[in-house]
């Protein structure tokens, strides 16, 4: 379950991002607080100028020359602002563009290397909305900060300083103003619109989850006629979402309405308390028209922070699910001082071993011990919940044991690194998972650096070449997601052939031929006994007619194993658990209870 991230922890996640650039740093604040307080000496000039213009009459001697040299200052400083606002822009687009790389990357081998748990209770399609969301939320963070709010910054305190610095009357109605519009900003961002948009995000990922769900099972739509039914499903979802960002949105600009009204009433106090100056004589028509091109200036950048804050806001809760995949920390993680495993023999022990999923509150395992020796075949039987499955995931280390240990070839399982142990097991499972790539990359995922002859080898071994030279593009033909461009057998062959290049050790079967039709099943079965020979094999057996050639046969009870022997041996004993499973294959009692059939 990940946890809900707070602002600390959205700073952090933002300093561990930028940190590996931070000799930036100094540039980057230098060049926008450079740009930003350029912005505020406008006024001055303009002022200046003004004041020139007053005090010189047309057509005086010398006039031309005092007026040209407030204008060329002017313009110095507006070819100073562009240069060196852009300069630092294009240093920032930079940066910002690498701490993105940085956040794609990380997130993805972060969730790449979550539990088989966690995978399986989020939503793929939700996952990768979360991902692309956040990276591009960090995005409008970062700018909003340093395009807007670090120069807004610099722009109101410059201004209230020259306020002061000519009459503190003014710096303190100036500061008196900003202060309130600024404090009212914040508050109605985050105590109103906040949360609004929070449930706006947590809608839209859910449209992200809905929209995976139904184009992933747009098969299972089509057969059932359900097109519908799925509009009407999707419909609810995106109308809620609907309803949750149109408040947020709709209230968002209310915010913004008395947010320009104080705008405005800021512009009456400022320029107010400026012609009372001047009506006292205290300040000049020069004067007036500084505080006048002042407020623009300021207002210019006062006019969107309240904007500015609520995209910040918005922004920080859409990253707050990368920033919980930074902060998770996985189940299943490898030891500091793993190795990498040394398998070549492919024994297999579990020794006194003892399992339980947090879910189900009791031990699946119990002190389980059982030895696979090396190149032994073995098949795993039992009904639904004995616990074969479990015992293949807990060999993969998809989950930690809660006491005992596995050990391949005297090498805990638990001491090595993950990427090592899964790289010493070749998995055929029973619905093969292919990548929407070519043949070839698919063939030579298990060995990415197999050369062209390799894998054609492979794929021979695998009964698979000649289809596959049929296909318009050969070993170049994209396979179409999870591999739907291909029937179920030759998906199956390419499996096969998979974990024929792998050439892994140990080699782990769930029951490949139970859904397919004979021919294709007669090409695997060949297939497989050659796959399977001077290997380690285990077989989770869904069809017991399929392993009567198998070395040994554990028969799985309520997590123990009750029975083991070859076919031969178990079908002997007439009141054998096993013999009861395989009559009631045969004679088709699949509705029957095999615990009570054993027990007759």
């Amino acid at each position: 379950m990940l946890q809900k991230a707070s602002y600390k922890d959205i700073g952090a996640f933002a300093w561990h991002v930028w940190r590996a650039q931070k000799q930036y740093f100094p540039l980057l604040l230098l060049g926008m607080g450079t740009a930003a307080f350029i912005d505020t000496l406008f006024p001055v000039v303009t002022g200046k100028l003004i004041g020139a213009i007053n005090a010189t009459p047309p057509g005086s001697e010398g006039w031309g020359k005092s007026l040209m040299y407030i204008f060329a200052l002017f313009v110095g400083l507006e070819i100073a602002y562009h240069t060196i606002r852009n300069g630092t822009i294009f240093l920032w687009n930079r940066f910002s563009i690498r701490a993105l790389h940085k956040i794609l990357t990380e997130n993805f081998a972060k969730v790449q290397k979550f539990s088989t748990d966690w995978h399986a209770n989020a939503f793929a399609g939700g996952t990768v909305r979360k991902i692309t969301r956040g990276m591009w939320s960090f995005d409008v963070f970062e700018d909003n900060i340093f395009m807007f709010l670090y120069p807004t910054t610099i722009v109101l305190i410059s201004t209230i300083a020259l306020m002061f610095s000519r009459w503190a009357i003014m710096g303190w109605v100036t500061l008196i103003c900003v202060s309130i519009y600024v404090g009212f900003s914040i508050w109605a961002v985050m105590t109103i619109n906040a949360p609004k948009f929070r449930k706006s995000a947590d809608a839209d990922t859910k449209v992200g989850a809905a929209l995976a769900d139904a184009v992933t099972g747009n098969a299972a739509v089509k057969a059932f006629g359900a097109e519908t039914a799925e509009e009407r499903r999707f419909g609810e979802v995106a109308e809620r979402w609907y309803g949750f960002a149109i408040n947020a949105w709709q209230t968002s600009n209310g915010m913004d309405l008395i947010r320009r009204y104080l705008a405005t009433g800021t512009l009456c106090m400022m320029v107010g308390t400026a012609v009372h100056l001047w009506s006292q004589g205290r300040a000049t028509a020069a004067d007036v028209v500084y505080v006048l091109t002042a407020y623009i200036v300021m207002s210019a950048y006062l006019r969107h922070i309240g904007e500015q804050v609520s995209n910040l806001q918005k922004a920080m809760a859409e990253m707050e699910d990368i920033v919980s995949y930074w902060k998770h920390e996985d189940d299943i993680v490898d030891d500091k001082d793993a190795k990498k495993l040394v398998a070549q023999k492919g024994i297999i022990e579990f020794d006194q071993v003892k399992f339980g999923y947090a879910n189900k509150g009791k031990l699946i395992f119990d002190n389980l011990s059982v030895t696979i020796r090396e190149g032994e075949k073995v098949a795993l039987v039992g009904h639904s919940g004995s616990g074969k499955s479990t015992f293949v995931k807990l060999l993969q280390r998809l989950y930690d044991v809660n006491g005992g240990e596995i050990r391949i070839d005297g090498q805990d399982v638990a001491a090595v690194t993950q990427e090592s142990l899964r790289q010493s097991m070749a998995l055929v499972p029973q619905e093969p998972i292919l990548f929407h790539r070519s043949i070839s990359a698919n063939i030579a995922y298990g060995r990415p650096e197999a050369n062209m002859d390799e894998i054609i080898a492979a794929a021979k071994k695998a009964y698979a070449h000649e289809f596959i030279v049929s296909l318009p593009k050969g070993y170049d033909t994209l396979v179409g997601e999870r591999g739907i461009k291909l029937s179920g057998g030759e998906r199956q062959r390419i499996a096969i052939a998979r974990a024929i290049l792998a050439d892994a050790p140990i080699l782990i079967l769930d029951e490949a031929t139970s859904s397919l039709d004979s021919l294709s099943e007669h090409y695997i079965q060949k297939a497989l006994a050659g796959l399977m020979e001077n290997r380690t094999a285990i077989t989770i057996a869904h069809r017991l007619a399929t392993i009567k050639a198998v070395d040994r046969i554990l028969v799985f009870e309520g997590g123990k194993i009750v029975e083991q022997g070859t076919h031969d041996a178990l079908i002997a004993k007439p009141a054998s658990f096993y013999k009861k499973l395989y009559d009631m294959q045969a004679l088709d009692l699949v509705g029957e209870n095999p615990v009570i059939l054993a027990a007759e």
